[in-house]
């Protein structure tokens, strides 16, 4: 497989299965676009997607209930869904299947660091050479839940870090824990935190600025810009 020339500089973004794939709900009502959306496992039930990432066997949901609530929802897209559903095996139940590209991927990243789903996602898009990357309901852990975590996280955060060494826009979930996004800014530099008047790193216009939040602050205002920060996110309804 090559890779795909029309993801080459598009703006993509990828759906998980937590709370924060709110925010791409939000985003959406209020006119932001991407070029494609890509969704993980059962986000294909929900989303008008382009793209569905699925690493595990077909099997796993069509013949046994090991994937718990997402079983009954994927037994019914997964034979009729259109768009590609990158797997690492074919079924002949799910007619859209396509084998994931791994050979191309891990020698095109010179890595095969790849623990969960969102992974391969990411790593697809790095392969394809995409411009700018947003990644919603992709959680791992909540502040609401201290006992519980997702494993996987670490994976996702270096891909994304090899995005970002890659000159890809990265933007994450403000709900989100990946790349600490659900931290208050001035909590999110280690030792720094501490100081009566904390560090904050924000990124713009390419660089990123540095320094105490009333530098940095003066910094953005010579633009007309302001630091926006919700302390926490407030939390979407639960049913």
């Amino acid at each position: 497989m090559k890779p795909i020339k029309s993801l080459e500089g598009k703006r993509v973004a990828i759906i998980g299965l937590g709370i924060s794939q709110i925010d791409l709900v939000i985003s959406l009502e209020n006119s932001k676009e991407w070029d494609e959306l890509w969704g993980i496992n059962s986000a294909g039930a929900v989303f008008n997607l382009d793209r569905l990432f699925m690493m595990d066997p077909a099997s796993r949901f069509l013949d046994t209930d090991d994937a718990g609530r997402q079983t009954d929802v994927m037994r019914k897209i997964l034979p009729s869904l259109k768009i590609p559903i990158y797997t690492c095996e074919l079924d002949e139940r799910v007619p859209s299947a396509k084998l994931f590209p791994i050979d191309e991927v891990t020698n095109y990243a010179k890595c095969a660091y790849f623990n969960n789903t969102v992974a391969y996602a990411i790593g697809f898009a790095y392969w394809n050479k995409v411009k700018a990357i947003d990644l919603f309901g992709i959680d791992f852990s909540y502040s609401t839940d201290l006992h519980f975590a997702e494993a996987g996280r670490a994976c996702v955060e270096f891909w994304l870090c090899k995005l970002i060494e890659n000159g890809v826009e990265v933007g994450v979930s403000p709900r989100s824990t990946v790349l600490d996004s659900s931290v208050p800014l001035n909590e999110r530099l280690y030792g720094y935190h501490r100081l009566p008047d904390p560090l904050v790193a924000v990124p713009h216009d390419g660089k990123w600025v540095v320094g105490t939040v009333s530098d940095v602050e003066g910094a953005l205002q010579k633009d007309n810009l302001t630091i926006i920060q919700h302390e926490k996110p407030p939390e979407p309804y639960k049913g």
